[in-house]
């Protein structure tokens, strides 16, 4: 049986994520013009372009050379926030398809660009994300 795009394009996130720098998580986005099932941006999880990524260790700040505070990586952009810097168009009504629920700071960036839909696999547990997914079509597809 055919996958739905839904379930097509999470898995393409997964694949996505294996480029990912962060000993801590690795995660992956992907963002799709809804009429025409266009991927027009990815993005995974790393540091700032030209400085030391997390799997380096280069830094022996902590384990991995993760950059940890409140047990998150500080010193990478997270996927969503990347696929979003990735796009060379205007991204409003679009679709964000990631693999794990994202932060309330990434949320944020999808509500100012115009993201319409975000759709990710594993549920995070983000206490903050509440005041500002509402306006969000918000569907975690795991439990």
């Amino acid at each position: 049986m055919r996958k739905t795009w839904d379930d097509y394009f999470l898995g393409l996130c997964e694949k996505v994520a294996e480029m990912g720098t962060c000993g801590r998580k690795q995660a992956g986005a992907i963002i799709v013009n809804p009429n025409t099932r266009e991927i027009v941006a990815t993005g995974f999880n790393g540091s700032p372009r030209g400085q030391e990524h997390c799997t380096e260790k280069m830094l022996h700040i902590c384990s991995g050379g993760c950059l940890n505070d409140e047990n998150r990586c500080v010193r990478s952009i997270h996927a969503e926030h990347n696929a979003i810097l990735q796009a060379k168009q205007d991204i409003n009504g679009f679709t964000l398809y990631c693999t794990d629920e994202p932060c309330e700071n990434c949320t944020k960036y999808m509500v100012q660009t115009g993201i319409k839909r975000v759709v990710f696999s594993r549920p995070y547990g983000n206490k903050y994300n509440q005041f500002f997914n509402y306006s969000l079509d918000w569907e975690c597809t795991g439990e």
